[in-house]
């Protein structure tokens, strides 16, 4: 329980609160998942170097020092470490920012030093940090997670140093001392030439340690002069370098709070902000999806008369339109719902039936969301196969165009394909691709989603048709992508990431696919070059995300592997036996 404390505590230091209405400096106009990501990205930047600053203060502050003093009550007087004579100014040491795991590939690159850091600080306009002693982005949350409580100071942390030796491997036996002085426990070392001139290996160790003394084996380090640096890399999510990411579905309940404001009482421009009547009935589906937590089922809705009009006008569209523009997978699937009394004219899908026509056909599920999520929380969601889906209707003199996701735009662009286990496997990549990426990246896999999911197209027998439930739920668009007044071109992820697009008028230029399972492959080679350290994978029997960063979780995946194809093996053989 205290980790799960230490790590929401660690959540909420660097989390911002992702409101883009336009109190908040978000420009009232069409809200969009690439445009959130880019906000977010800038937002972020801004916040997180606000929250370092103070943390910064915080750590030179006499609750770190009274920190520190704790931490050596726990080790003997006698038993202080001195790891040489020489003791150089601690002002004067780098602040490093960017942490690499040694490895026989990775380059190791200079940090920048914290003069450099102070001057970027001061052309931006804000005030250089003062007496931080080097202190780390990893040291400050460490230092903060130990001063919360004398129990959290004294809790196990596993965490890795990177060291760099300037006088030798010999260098190394000083350094096991020092943990074993301060009771730490090696579980493993590595060691290489460095790279880095004027350095003569680096060292990787792996530990665990309280954090108490691993505050003060940081500062004895630190005061060593023969290291060029030292770094953290702490575990246990204190690091905001091992980035926080729900790992089970039940977690996406922390997520639902990070949402973009595009209301009708905010926007004038919004075609509700004038209809009191219409403002309030978003406010109350809006608050049944707040208060929606996993587990719960979906709650019904009890649409209008005015809701149903609405939805019959743009069903019957796309009903006329379909057959002959969208894609063959699209086409089955709304058969299927047609089929199955789901989809019919006279009354609007409920949230739960549909969810539960999903589960069957592909295992994605759905889960009510209030308005645009954003785009970190959004795509994180597919990689547990669920799609955050509204409740709330475009207004009735809008019916075939909305400025944001309704309910008529996810069941009828979304659902169907949702419903191709192809297509759900291509939106579940796309959202485990998602977890713990950068916000850089963030951009660029909301970006994609936009050319695809959202106004992707694909060849069918040598004709180009719909598969993006932007195009499959605004007719008007629609016919504009499969026109020649627009330009088509093939789908690859790395130019289409950073492709600008178009969220006011019709898009220029669309991508096409040779296929979903043309895309997937594409799409899985662009993912392999993105900067995460580590991979991930959905486990169907756990609902869980497991990061494959150890030998014994890659052991377990590749005995289930060659259980699998042991399967499918026999079967084969039985399909060849004789008659």
């Amino acid at each position: 329980m205290m980790a799960v404390a230490a790590a929401q505590k660690n959540r909420e230091m660097f989390a911002i609160k992702k409101s883009y209405s336009i109190e908040n400096g978000y420009p009232s106009r069409r809200r969009s998942l690439v445009d959130d990501a880019r906000f977010e990205t800038l937002v972020v930047k801004q916040t997180k170097q606000t929250v370092l600053e103070e943390a910064r203060n915080k750590a030179n502050d006499e609750s770190l020092e009274e920190c520190i003093l704790q931490a050596e009550e726990h080790i003997p007087a006698e038993q202080n470490v001195e790891l040489q004579d020489e003791q150089p100014n601690l002002e004067n040491l780098p602040l490093e920012n960017e942490y690499v795991p040694v490895e026989e590939d990775v380059e190791i690159e200079p940090e920048q030093s914290h003069q450099q850091e102070q001057s970027q600080g001061q052309e931006a306009g804000e005030e250089p940090a003062k007496n931080d002693y080097g202190l780390t982005e990893d040291e400050i949350l460490l230092a903060n997670a130990a001063c919360s409580s004398p129990e959290a100071e004294a809790a196990m942390q596993s965490a890795a140093l990177v060291v760099r030796l300037k006088e030798g491997i010999s260098s190394l036996g000083r350094i096991l001392k020092a943990i074993e002085t301060f009771h730490g426990q090696v579980q493993h070392v590595e060691s290489r030439q460095s790279r880095v001139e004027g350095v003569g290996h680096d060292v990787l160790i792996k530990l665990d340690m309280t954090r108490g003394n691993l505050l003060q084996l940081i500062r004895s380090l630190r005061q060593s002069g023969s290291f060029s640096s030292m770094n953290l890399l702490a575990e246990n999510n204190i690091s905001v370098k091992a980035p926080w990411f729900p790992k089970h579905a039940s977690e996406l309940d922390n997520c639902n709070h990070l949402m973009t404001k595009y209301e009708p009482d905010l926007d004038m421009n919004h075609p509700g902000f004038a209809d009191k009547v219409y403002r309030q009935r978003r406010k109350e589906i809006a608050e049944i999806a707040f208060a929606y937590k996993y587990g719960d089922p979906i709650p019904y809705i009890a649409y209008t008369d005015v809701e149903v009009k609405t939805w019959r006008s743009v069903f019957k569209t796309v009903q006329d339109l379909a057959p002959k523009h969208a894609c063959a997978e699209y086409r089955a699937a709304f058969q299927k719902l047609q089929d199955e009394q789901i989809f019919v004219d006279h009354r609007l899908p409920q949230l739960q039936e549909m969810s539960d026509f999903l589960r069957k056909n592909t295992g994605f599920s759905l889960r009510p969301a209030a308005g645009l999520l954003t785009a970190r929380d959004f795509l994180a969601s597919l990689a547990f196969r669920i799609f955050q889906s509204t409740q709330y209707v475009r207004h009735v003199n809008s019916p075939y165009h909305t400025p944001e996701p309704d309910s008529i735009h996810e069941l009828l662009g979304h659902m169907p394909l949702l419903a191709d286990p192809s297509f759900a496997q291509f939106s579940q990549e796309i959202g485990l691709a998602s977890l713990g990426a950068s916000d850089e990246e963030i951009e660029k896999l909301s970006t994609v989603y936009w050319f695809t999911v959202e106004f992707g197209l694909c060849k069918e027998h040598g004709q180009i048709k719909a598969y993006g439930a932007g195009l499959l739920s605004s007719y008007g668009e629609l016919l504009h992508a499969i026109s020649d007044k627009c330009e088509h071109r093939a789908f690859e992820p790395a130019s289409t990431a950073v492709q600008p697009y178009q969220d006011q008028e019709y898009q220029p230029i669309y991508y096409v696919a040779e296929s979903f399972e043309d895309a997937k492959d594409k799409f899985r080679r662009w993912v392999s070059t993105m900067s995460r350290p580590f991979e991930v994978r959905f486990n169907p029997h756990t609902e869980r995300v497991e990061v494959l960063d150890s030998v014994d979780k890659l052991e377990t995946l590749v005995h289930q592997m060659n259980t699998e194809i042991l399967h499918l093996t026999n079967a084969i053989h039985k399909l060849k036996r004789p008659f």
